[in-house]
């Protein structure tokens, strides 16, 4: 039996979505968010009038639900209490340190978030050509697998957030000179944002299958877009954050914490939307 005729779509080297058909009619669409987010592959058939989904099995929609809501419960919290350590620094006491102690709280969320959302790539089921299930292999706690779009998305995310780890504790050190502070803490706060705006972009690269674009009646085209636009505003204000060597001041305290507080509110948004894309 030859190999089923079929049609990939994506970006680059990285596949998105595959369309083949089946030896009776009709044909069978994987989509790599949908698989590993909601364990299902789309089948158009003759006598199935606007398709049906195929599902998973019953070991692999548990793990999808159970790790979706510890990443987006993460997420949610992580966002919340950075917005709450901006928060601190705007309208609070403004002690330096009690924010500090936030972030770092609201750092390890962002932590299990990242790593929760690698799990879910990891032990996603996996699709069969020609066929209308998909197979759920044994469960492993790391893979490494670049070639795939949404692995190496979560796997930026995640480094951004071990990144940001080094910002947070960085932070709490004293008596540093205005060029430890801008190496020590601010470099490391533009690297987890770059981190974080690449793996956004090509969560979008996924979930557009290919050139961004807008997809208003996809829940999770607004989940990658609300969290990218939370990756830009963090990027706004470590930019603003950075401590001029002439002043020994930042260049916009002001933008620094309030891009960091609607940031952090996009995560937190981004969270609660991801609780209702699951299996």
């Amino acid at each position: 039996m030859g190999q089923p005729e079929q049609r990939a779509q994506g970006a680059g080297p990285f596949t998105t979505r595959v369309t083949w058909r089946l030896p009776g009619g009709g044909e069978v669409v994987w989509e790599s968010r949908l698989a590993r987010r909601r364990g299902v592959l789309a089948v158009r058939t003759p006598s199935a009038e606007g398709g049906r989904h195929a599902r998973a099995d019953e070991v692999s929609v548990g793990r999808l639900r159970r790790l979706n809501a510890v990443a987006a419960t993460a997420f949610v919290i992580g966002g919340a209490l950075f917005a709450a350590g901006a928060g601190v620094a705007l309208f609070g006491s403004g002690d330096a340190t009690e924010s500090a102690s936030i972030y770092f709280a609201g750092g390890l969320f962002f932590n299990t978030g990242g790593y929760t959302s690698l799990l879910q790539v990891i032990n996603a089921p996996r699709h069969v050509i020609g066929d209308t299930t998909m197979v759920t292999h044994r469960w492993r706690w790391w893979s490494y697998e670049p070639t795939r779009v949404d692995w190496l998305s979560v796997f930026l995310l995640f480094a951004g957030t071990l990144v940001f780890g080094v910002n947070l504790l960085d932070s709490f050190l004293q008596g540093l000179t205005v060029q430890q502070i801008n190496r020590l803490i601010w470099v490391p706060d533009v690297v987890g944002c770059v981190l974080f705006l690449a793996s956004g972009h090509l969560a979008l690269v996924e979930v557009c299958h290919g050139r961004p674009r807008l997809l208003p009646r996809s829940l999770g085209w607004w989940i990658v877009a609300v969290n990218q636009l939370g990756s830009v505003l963090f990027m706004v204000s470590a930019l603003a954050a950075y401590t001029r060597p002439a002043t020994g001041s930042p260049v916009n305290i002001d933008i620094a914490n309030w891009g960091t507080l609607t940031g952090a509110l996009c995560f937190s948004v981004g969270g609660v939307l991801q609780i209702f894309e699951r299996p």
